[in-house]
């Protein structure tokens, strides 16, 4: 097998694993030129399932396209890899259970999104602006507001620094933001004013 980190052609199985279900192995290789390690699929050749697009168009199912979509909504979170790669044996057995061997990706899409919002709500937005196509910034703005909607109930929102000193008129305010929310600075805004005598 090719190493995905050098290219080289050459390696070694260093562990085989049998799948839960009994219809793939998992084999551990590493690289014999850069030594890093990676894994491989085997998997038996048969019908493929497929996945039924918005416009009616019917496509093969691909695992490894929806793992890189799930890798571009996650870039630079603390999400690790092994979980995604969780979310997409439960997507793939999903569309395995479907009876006519295909899926709509709207049911596919709604599944992705409700596991990635309980991963990272970043990772969340990332990925619904690509899956829900937002026409204009209405409609992110919506979506936004209910994610934050629905944090506040978990986490109820505390004042984070208020501080009034009236002898150098010195103040630092901030809104209300959920606790454990981890958003770009756009959406928290602070404000910092020093006035002298």
């Amino acid at each position: 097998m090719k190493c995905p980190f050098c290219s080289f052609t050459d390696d070694k199985v260093i562990d085989s694993r049998e799948g839960r279900v009994g219809d793939l192995i998992r084999r551990r290789r590493e690289c014999l030129k850069c030594g890093r390690r990676f894994t491989t699929y085997e998997r038996i050749d048969e019908i493929p399932y497929m996945v039924i697009k918005k416009d009616g168009r019917r496509e093969r199912f691909d695992r490894q396209k929806i793992f890189q979509g799930l890798l571009k909504s996650c870039e630079k979170r603390p999400v690790p890899t092994a979980k995604l790669e969780a979310l997409v044996d439960e997507v793939e057995r999903f569309v395995h259970e479907a009876p006519e061997r295909e899926r709509k990706t709207s049911e596919i899409g709604e599944l992705l999104m409700n596991r990635i919002k309980k991963l990272d709500k970043v990772a969340y937005v990332r990925f619904a602006s690509v899956y829900l196509d937002f026409k204009d910034v209405k409609e992110f703005m919506s979506e936004l507001k209910g994610l934050l909607k629905d944090a506040r109930k978990n986490n109820p929102p505390t004042r984070l620094n208020t501080l009034r000193k009236n002898t150098n008129h010195c103040y630092s305010e901030a809104r209300f933001v959920p606790r454990n929310l981890s958003f770009p600075g756009f959406l928290r805004r602070e404000r910092f004013s020093l006035r002298s005598e």
